[in-house]
Parts: structure tokens; C-alpha cells; sequence
């Protein structure tokens, strides 16, 4: 049994409309999903990823309209790394976007909430959305590693290891192999207290084969983890915990995916709700910031 790789990356936005202009529009993802937190369905939940929203491709967000900005601090995730399929690519995206910086083969840069990004070529296969203006050979292929800050940096984490299936590769470096593509991961240093706000990552998300979920779930308590229940999200089903170092994990399903409500040609283009809050239909579309998929704005 081991985890395949990455699944998704949510964060926190102020501003639904100009997060959906940036990743929608800037970065070139497909706009796979418009629909709200579960858990608190007066604040949006977006999704973006390839042109399926394959699992490895995802970024998500929870808009909290006018949130200060966050701090990232122990416990956080505080950059977030894509991947384009050769360093050739770097030269298209610092010229497209505004305040990106070349490092070697690293281009950095930050989204508008001011959440840390960066661009390198990575080697998984390609999962890549269609954009008008982008051209496939400099599409961005999906996400590639993720860096946190945490106490003892540089020891080993055996929960990672020897629970999870990492691999360590020391000073802070972990690599995440799934069957098909692999997740960087790594942890520094706390340099400032954390504070959640706009500009902040919620939590991660490792993909699990759906036959596999509930052992994992298992596997993580019986390692001394503190393991919600399994919790369906529509599109998936999900675990949840803390580990060690205190960065929020989520084990989420493969399967069903973004198709299940929509169809596949026509995602993120229509509100959709979780059964349970359809109810709250018409008070949503109200009050929730009207935000349209770019594809929908192009065709009209």
C-alpha cells in the first residue's frame, strides 16, 4: 500500500474574482470547480487544475472576502512549486508575469493574495490545461513539491517515513513516489510566528487508491496520529490530521472526481453545492462575489 503522490493544495484568498483572473487566466489552469466549503458554505471554494482536474494537478481555495493577510509560520506550508516541462519555458512566464524573478532554473513570483510560487521543470508526466494564450509547450504540467517551516527541520520525521512512505533525503528533504509521478517535499526553519490569513495554505492533500483509505486511516491512528473520520467531499473522500510538525494533512480518494456534477466539457462553469447546502441556493448565488469561468467569458 503507498500514497500517489500529490492530490491537491488548498489556500486561503480575499478575493475570488481576481484569484480566478490569476490562476484561471494568468497561470493558464482550467477552472474546474465553483462550489463552497463544506463545512462553512457562505465562503466559495474553488478549484483549479489540467483539463480533467486530475489528482496532482489541483490548487484550490477557500475565499474569506477582505481577510488580512496572512503570516506563514511553524506549522505552514509556505511555498508551493509548478512545474513546465523544460527550462526553456522560464524565459515565456517571466516575461507573462508581473514581478517574477529568475534564480538559475527557478522562476519565483507570487500570487495576488502574495502566497509564494514557483516555476521549474520537473520530470512527471504532463498534466496540462488548455489556454488560448499559452502554448502547450510552455503549459504549466501540474504541481511539483511543496516547502513548510518547522521545528527541527533537519530530523528525519519517522511519521513521514515510516508511515507514510516518504523517503528522506536529508536536510529537510522528503520525496513522495506515487505509481505514476512523485511530490517534492521539504521543511525549514521557523523564521516568524504564523498567522492564517489571506496569502496562507489550509492544507495538503496525498492521493490514496480508494481501496486503500480506510487502512489508511488505520495505519495513521495506529502510528499515534489524532485521525478524523472519513469525510465525503463529493468529489472525493477525505481523512484528515496534524503531523508532528503541525501542517494540516489530508489523505483524500482518486476517485470520483470533478465529473461526477458537471460535465467534463463544461466544468467550473455553474455554481455547484453539496446536497446539503442546495438549500441555500438562492441566498448564495446572492451573496457569494459573482465570479465567472474564463472559458465561459471567451466563448461569449
Amino acid at each position: 500500500m503507498r500514497l500517489e503522490g500529490l492530490h491537491h493544495v488548498t489556500a486561503i484568498t480575499a478575493d475570488a474574482p481576481r484569484n480566478v483572473d490569476f490562476y484561471a487566466g494568468a497561470l493558464g489552469l482550467r477552472f474546474v470547480k465553483k462550489t463552497v466549503n463544506y463545512d462553512a458554505p457562505d465562503v466559495y471554494h474553488l478549484y483549479y487544475g489540467d483539463e480533467q482536474g486530475a489528482p496532482g494537478s489541483i490548487m484550490t481555495f477557500f475565499e474569506f472576502p477582505q481577510a488580512a493577510p496572512g503570516r506563514h509560520g511553524a506549522g505552514m506550508i509556505h511555498t508551493i512549486a509548478w512545474r513546465v516541462g523544460d527550462p526553456a519555458s522560464l524565459d515565456f512566464w517571466a516575461a507573462r508575469l508581473e514581478g517574477a524573478e529568475r534564480d538559475g532554473d527557478v522562476l519565483r513570483f507570487a500570487d495576488p493574495d502574495g502566497l509564494a510560487l514557483e516555476l521549474a521543470a520537473g520530470v512527471n508526466p504532463p498534466l496540462r490545461a488548455v489556454h488560448p494564450e499559452i502554448p502547450a509547450e510552455h503549459a504549466i504540467t501540474g504541481l511539483e513539491g511543496a516547502r513548510a517551516y518547522g521545528g527541527f527541520a533537519n530530523v528525519e520525521e519517522r511519521l513521514l517515513t515510516g508511515t507514510l512512505g516518504f523517503t528522506w533525503l536529508g536536510d529537510g528533504e522528503y520525496r513522495l513516489d506515487g505509481a505514476e509521478r512523485s511530490f517534492r517535499w521539504a521543511y525549514d526553519a521557523p523564521v516568524a510566528h504564523g498567522r492564517q490569513g489571506a496569502g496562507t495554505v489550509h492544507h495538503i492533500a496525498w492521493a490514496s487508491r480508494d481501496a486503500d483509505h480506510e487502512a489508511w486511516q488505520a495505519r495513521v491512528s495506529d502510528a499515534g496520529g489524532l485521525v478524523t473520520d472519513v469525510r465525503d467531499r463529493d468529489y472525493f473522500r477525505s481523512i484528515y490530521f496534524r503531523e508532528p510538525r503541525g501542517v494540516l494533512f489530508e489523505i483524500a480518494t482518486l476517485s470520483p472526481g470533478f465529473a461526477v456534477d458537471e460535465d467534463p466539457a463544461h466544468l467550473g462553469e455553474s455554481l455547484r453545492l453539496p446536497a446539503q447546502h442546495e438549500h441555500l441556493r438562492e441566498r448564495l448565488e446572492r451573496t457569494l462575489a459573482p465570479v465567472q469561468n474564463p472559458r465561459t467569458r471567451v466563448a461569449a
